[in-house]
């Protein structure tokens, strides 16, 4: 099953869509979208290593203007996107606490949330809700989701061909491990706030 999967990828990657599909994937991850990108940047830079700057360029991009979206949900459309959002990953009893961290460390937690797969749409709606700078907020997203994706890139650029080699071996095991960590960052997010 796994192996069709890697072969499934690695060919969407491979597709002249690809860099279309990754930015959308990248911009609906950032405001509603649970998956992360690095499911297909991942494949993309390892089938062109070359491109994988560019990937990353197309992931910053993407998950800016999808972070811009979020904060827009979080800003005008709380009422019913954006409670039903936050309902949803368990977050709408715990607003008034949210409101004070955010008040005293809004800043580090869009930069430490920004380098993580997940849960970034939190980070956008609630930016929005909580009408944080909207301006610092594209710089700091600009900043982290810019780092983490470049940082991935460096990454296969420098290893790709180790990498590419384990992930052909142990493509469940990736998977696997990727969800396991959205499922994490979820949990891990919910105790915290």
């Amino acid at each position: 099953m796994f192996k069709k999967l890697y072969d499934w990828t690695m060919s969407l990657a491979a597709s002249k869509h690809a860099p279309v599909a990754l930015g959308a994937i990248a911009f609906a991850e950032s405001s509603f979208f649970p998956v992360p990108p690095d499911v297909i940047l991942v494949p993309m830079s390892l089938a062109e290593p070359k491109l994988s700057w560019r990937y990353a360029l197309i992931c910053t991009i993407g998950s800016v203007a999808g972070g811009a979206l979020g904060y827009a949900i979080g800003a005008l459309f709380y009422d019913t996107i954006g409670h039903w959002l936050i309902e949803l990953y368990g977050y709408g009893a715990k607003m008034d606490a949210l409101r004070a961290f955010y008040a005293q460390w809004g800043a580090l937690f869009i930069l430490v949330k920004g380098l993580t797969p997940i849960p970034y749409k939190l980070v956008t709606i609630v930016s929005g809700l909580l009408d944080y700078n909207f301006g610092l907020f594209i710089a700091l997203s600009l900043v982290t989701r810019g780092a983490r994706f470049f940082i991935l890139a460096a990454a296969i650029n420098h290893f790709g061909d180790w990498i590419r080699l384990r992930l052909e071996a142990h493509f469940g095991w990736f998977m696997t491990a990727l969800a396991s960590i959205v499922v994490i960052g979820f949990v891990v997010t919910a105790k915290l706030l």
